[in-house]
């Protein structure tokens, strides 16, 4: 075989499309590419003559070039210099012409078309634009785009590397101006470290041009009208960045560097306020006049603010406040995460939130990312971090264009912001850095990596920084010989002179929030007028025009056009209260915001909040169609995941605080995959921060026989984290009460915001005896406790109190025990957190000659509220009375894996709840009586 026949696939159709090119018009190709095909004749069958045509070896040349052209841009990365410190690249042997049957000759001879692209505009042969190419793809930029999908974003992102447009000239950098710039970073680290030896700052140095980035996105931002950039980042480099890109005032800095004693005045004054370290610290700062510039406060545990960054993203691009469907625009809101080199493949909570950022309900328009690399973690080494070629090796399954840029050089490091800029503004997706530089000292400034990089330290000890770098090279391009040193003496007396004046006491802020009203948990008022329950729940049955649902659910939905009959009937279950209560809240004007695992038909397809039509697939949403609703509702299933989609959904919270989010576990269990999130943010962060959350958390929780990993919510853990009033914690055992605490989160929202946990019920949803009247919803409120009203009628008799919580309270009730006790009252805590000491002690105060008080629940001894609630007993009770604990023993698991040995655990607990008890002595008065 021979001639045109040599060549097969995407070979032989590069050559002929230039040689269409050709026939078409001869002037569109160069002038040694048309003395070329002037020679050949057109392509024949193979059974057709073949005279005159090229030799084969011309051919392959051609193809040769052109796969060696496309090998650099898809590998070029591989054989840049994109190390400060100088280690050598891997490099790829498709770089070499000679694995593409090629030498420079065969180049030299080749027209320059065969490369393609503007690169090889100008050039005369295929060896000179082959050396452009290089220079673009191989020198200290590597550009790792071969994972990118989408053939239209591929070839804007080769024409932005070919054509240079981000680059001097066609994009030009004020030198001097970034000298100056880069001179602040550096004087900054370099007083800190003078004035406070050993203090731990986590310093920027060796990636200095972290902040050059970050000011070439803002501005980017700020030029196309968006009103928010919102980052997140670690403790390396956070300082700098608060002080120079964030506007964080050097007093501040300086003062918490100091770390003054101030006089407190309690914590129950102020709401339990203890700080956090000062590289912990978020900030807000405006530009110009509409961009807001933050950064979130997070903890030391890595990477875990990414997700509540994209949550605050989302929000601040998010309208609201009309009916319907919530609309996003991200053309509003830029996130920015900067990450760890180790910490980017190594913690889980990033994929995760990779994974969110195409999702429909989570996507806030593409985040740039930048890994501020300093080829260490804190002493490990790349080999023992990470098993890609790159610290970013996971985003490239995420199909993001990577750009990896040596840090020691100002110019590509500025090109690689202006394209991350460009292209997330075009293409609303995202983009990563990577920032490859060192750190300068170890992992914090009292630890010496000399014990671990021996090697690396002598290389960077004998190292010029980055300033030193570009001050050489600007001194030299301009001219003006000792142009640096005047701005290290002007930054560095501007921090001199703020250190001298400093008055630490003065200089400390602390964003403590201002207390809430007194009494406004009590006093909101959360019943709504029957006429308007009516009317909603009328709208929420009806179907848009055409639409065919499914027949069961339909059934279901036209037995609810009943339930406002008969006022006093118990004829509203969970899910009809818990939606009724969405609609009143959006008919209050506050918007909803409701996702987690299955959310819209709900884990035990009791809500269905969206219906399908079963002939054309389209949703329906009625609580976006209703009437009555003066704000948004939005809802959607999330992926598999808690830890990422929590700290979403609180990022998403604290950014928008008059919106209610609400979060939903497929089983409470799974909450355990997020417990970063809960101790790090949902619980502490008011405490820490001074930010108040108010996420709601549904958390599916009840003994049934299902198992260690279907059964509980780890109530214990909440209570464990709950102090100074910082989270309110609920188990309903009615509809009504469900719908009362639902409104009265949502209008406490502006005046008394706290996050709510509320365990939910799973074979109860459907109980009758969960249901409620709708006279409830009309004339009820929020019950923390609730007495036992067959008890209260014979309250002389009882002399045992059972307080007990949730679905256990259910089995007693049922029990045949019931039916013959008349000395015993079953009684509710339905307000785990705070603990209702004012109604307990009412309950208490209605049973006088009730000695016997019990706290009963399904969960061990070691789990539950037992821990947290005997205190709370033990201060209400006198001389008369004495505690015990009815519960499963100790265990390290939180149930039985058996059905039948769970029915006999629960049957034993009922029965131990109504045995007769002998009071016990005084002394031994809140001792576990049994099942210790």
């Amino acid at each position: 075989m021979g001639g045109w026949n040599e060549f097969q696939g995407l070979n032989a159709g590069y050559v002929l499309e230039l040689y269409d090119r050709y026939r078409q018009d001869p002037t569109a190709v160069d002038a040694q590419t048309r003395a070329y095909f002037e020679q050949w004749t057109p392509p024949e069958p193979p059974s057709a003559a073949s005279t005159g045509q090229a030799s084969t070896a011309d051919l392959r040349a051609v193809v040769g070039a052109a796969t060696l052209a496309e090998s650099i841009r898809r590998y070029g990365h591989l054989a840049a210099q994109i190390d400060p410190l100088g280690s050598r690249p891997t490099g790829d042997p498709a770089l070499d012409p000679q694995a593409h049957g090629i030498t420079e000759d065969d180049l030299r001879r080749l027209p320059a078309a065969v490369v393609s692209g503007p690169l090889a505009e100008g050039q005369p042969n295929a060896a000179a634009a082959m050396d452009a190419l290089r220079r673009a793809y191989c020198t200290r930029t590597g550009y790792d785009f071969a994972q990118v999908f989408i053939p239209e974003e591929r070839e804007w992102l080769r024409l932005a590397v070919e054509s240079g447009r981000f680059q001097p000239p066609s994009s030009p950098i004020d030198a001097e101006a970034l000298l100056d710039r880069i001179t602040e970073v550096e004087t900054f680290e370099r007083f800190l470290h003078r004035t406070f030896p050993g203090k731990t700052r986590f310093s920027v140095e060796g990636l200095d041009m972290l902040i050059p980035i970050l000011d070439i996105v803002i501005d980017g931002a700020e030029d196309a009208g968006l009103q928010h950039v919102l980052i997140g980042m670690a403790h390396r480099g956070r300082l700098n960045v608060l002080a120079h890109v964030l506007g964080k005032p050097y007093e501040q800095i300086l003062a918490e560097f100091k770390d003054p004693a101030t006089t407190r005045t309690g914590y129950r004054i102020d709401l339990g306020w203890t700080g956090d370290v000062k590289y912990h610290a978020g900030a807000l700062r405006k530009v110009g006049s509409d961009l807001h510039v933050s950064m979130a406060p997070n903890p030391s545990h890595l990477e875990f603010v990414n997700p509540v960054v994209a949550g605050m993203a989302r929000a601040a691009g998010t309208d609201a406040d009309k009916p319907g469907r919530p609309v996003f625009d991200a053309d509003r809101t830029l996130p920015v995460l900067i990450h760890g080199d180790a910490a980017f493949p190594g913690q889980g909570i990033v994929a995760e939130t990779l994974n969110l950022g195409r999702l429909d309900g989570y996507t806030a328009g593409g985040t740039i990312h930048i890994i501020a690399n300093n080829q260490l973690g804190f002493t490990a080494v790349p080999s023992e971090s990470y098993s890609t070629s790159y610290a970013s090796g996971l985003a490239r399954g995420f199909k993001i264009p990577i750009v990896h840029v040596n840090a020691d050089d100002p110019i590509a490091c500025i090109a690689a912001a202006r394209m991350a800029w460009a292209y997330r503004a075009r293409f609303q997706r995202d983009f990563l850095i990577d920032l490859v530089g060192y750190r300068r000292y170890g992992h914090n400034e009292g630890d010496e990596p000399g014990f671990t990089q021996p090697l690396m330290y002598q290389r960077i000890a004998n190292h010029p920084t980055v300033r030193e770098q570009w001050a050489a090279w600007v001194e030299k391009a301009t001219g003006k010989t000792g142009l640096a040193q005047p701005m290290v003496e002007r930054r560095m007396a501007a921090l001199e002179q703020v250190y001298a004046q400093l008055k630490p006491e003065e200089a400390i802020v602390n964003p403590i929030p201002e207390a809430p009203p007194a009494g406004a948990a009590r006093q909101v008022k959360t019943s709504v007028p029957l006429t308007d329950l009516r009317a909603m729940n009328e709208a929420l049955l009806t179907r848009p025009a055409g639409f065919e649902g499914h027949r069961k659910l339909d059934r279901g939905r036209e037995r609810r056009k009943a339930i406002f009959d008969s006022p006093d009937e118990r004829s509203i279950d969970w899910a009809t209260a818990e939606e009724l209560a969405y609609a009143s809240i959006l008919a209050d004007g506050i918007p909803i915001r409701l996702t987690g695992e299955d959310v819209q038909r709900g884990t035990f397809s009791h809500r269905h909040a969206a219906f399908r039509d079963v002939q054309t697939g389209a949703i329906d949403i009625p609580l976006q169609r209703l009437p009555q609703a003066r704000a948004s509702f939005e809802i959607h299933n999330s992926p598999l995941s808690e830890n990422a989609t929590i700290g979403f959904e609180y990022g998403y919270n604290v950014q928008a605080p008059d919106r209610m989010v609400i979060w939903e576990a497929q089983y409470g269990d799974f909450i355990n995959g997020a417990q970063v999130m809960l101790d790090q943010f949902v619980t502490s962060a008011r405490a820490k921060w001074g930010q108040t959350p108010s996420l709601v958390l549904l958390l599916p929780h009840g003994y049934e026989g299902q198992g260690p990993e279907h059964s509980s919510a780890r109530p214990e853990r909440f209570l464990g984290a709950a102090a100074d009033i910082n989270l309110r914690m609920a188990n309903c055992t009615t509809a009504a009460q469900y719908f009362h605490l639902l409104r009265r989160q949502a209008l406490l929202l502006t005046t008394d915001p706290l996050p709510l946990i509320v365990l939910t019920p799973k074979s109860l949803l459907r109980h009758p005896l969960v249901a409620s009247t709708p006279r409830e919803f009309e004339d009820g409120a929020w019950r923390p406790v609730i007495d036992d009203v067959e008890a209260q009628a014979r309250a002389r008799e009882v002399t045992r109190v059972v307080f007990c919580s949730g679905k256990v309270y259910v089995d007693l009730v049922s029990a045949e025990q019931r039916q013959s006790d008349r000395t015993t009252a079953i009684c509710r805590i339905e307000q785990l957190y705070p603990f209702p000491s004012e109604d307990v002690a009412a309950v208490l105060d209605r049973y006088p000659n009730a000695a016997d008080v019990v706290w009963l629940q399904e969960e061990p001894l070691n789990m539950g509220a037992w821990d947290f609630f005997r205190p709370c007993f033990e201060e209400l009770l006198d001389d008369r009375r004495f505690l015990r604990y009815v519960g499963r023993p100790r265990s390290a698991s939180p149930s039985e894996g058996s059905l039948a040995w769970h029915m006999i655990n629960q049957k034993m607990l009922v029965a131990e709840a109504y045995a007769p008890t002998a009071p016990a002595p005084r002394a031994s008065r809140g001792r576990v009586k049994a099942k210790a």
